[in-house]
């Protein structure tokens, strides 16, 4: 599927994939803003997100990387840099592996390579955190309005303990694209990933950024920022 998209600025093309539940107008605000001046920003809403309507959702993450083969095809984009966090990131990874010849450069952030040993646990508490997300009437509505498709289906989707899917984050193979991973020191099992990953492959760029987390793009943008720009300049086609 085609899927809506974004499209801001002039120039060579960075492409931003949101995290779970947000849109490609909600998020990666900061650093749309800052690359717009010299850079065409896309932001997709991936499958099932924002106007991207879609329930199925059996083989998620490589049909939403089939999507934004599509989408760009359709774009009449060839070369791109792709940038991701969490959902997004996964969906990234997949793509470059299938379509590395594609990128310019590759950024994720908020990615796991391995399944943690304390997995069980973590998983149990994402699942209670999202029930309270259901509870919540006012945020619920919020979601309501910001996404056409039903969003609890990704909230469903999480509850299975098997949803992530390490089989593809595990290594980053036959990406021959230049890798920049971000992530904030707060989450251990995201920086032993980015430390693995520089570790295996020589094209992997590593940064790791105090007092954050997860989503390391809106908790510390300044200097996520300044890591990126700095990135994809490093990284622009001639």
């Amino acid at each position: 599927m085609i899927l809506h998209a974004e499209i801001q600025g002039k120039g060579e093309t960075v492409v931003f994939l949101h995290s779970g539940l947000q849109t490609g107008k909600t998020d990666f605000v900061h650093q749309k803003e800052m690359l717009n001046k010299d850079m065409r920003t896309i932001a997709p809403d991936l499958r099932g997100h924002g106007n991207s309507e879609s329930d199925e959702l059996s083989n998620y993450f490589v049909d939403t990387a089939e999507d934004l083969k599509e989408t760009m095809d359709h774009l009449e984009i060839d070369h791109f840099h792709l940038v991701g966090c969490s959902l997004g990131a996964i969906v990234a990874i997949i793509y470059a592996k299938r379509y590395s010849a594609s990128l310019l450069s590759l950024t994720l952030s908020g990615v796991t390579a391995d399944k943690p040993e304390n997995w069980k646990e973590l998983h149990e508490a994402d699942v209670a955190m999202q029930r309270q997300l259901l509870d919540n009437e006012e945020l619920s509505a919020e979601l309501d309005e910001l996404h056409n498709s039903d969003w609890r289906q990704f909230i469903h989707m999480g509850a299975n303990e098997n949803w992530y899917p390490f089989e593809y984050t595990a290594d980053l193979k036959e990406i021959e694209t230049p890798i920049l991973i971000i992530v904030g020191e707060g989450n251990k099992n995201e920086v032993m990933t980015a430390s693995k990953y520089q570790q295996l492959h020589d094209n992997v760029h590593v940064g790791v950024i105090p007092f954050g987390i997860h989503l390391i793009h809106e908790q510390q943008y300044t200097i996520y920022n300044e890591m990126l720009e700095n990135f994809l300049h490093r990284n622009r086609e001639d």
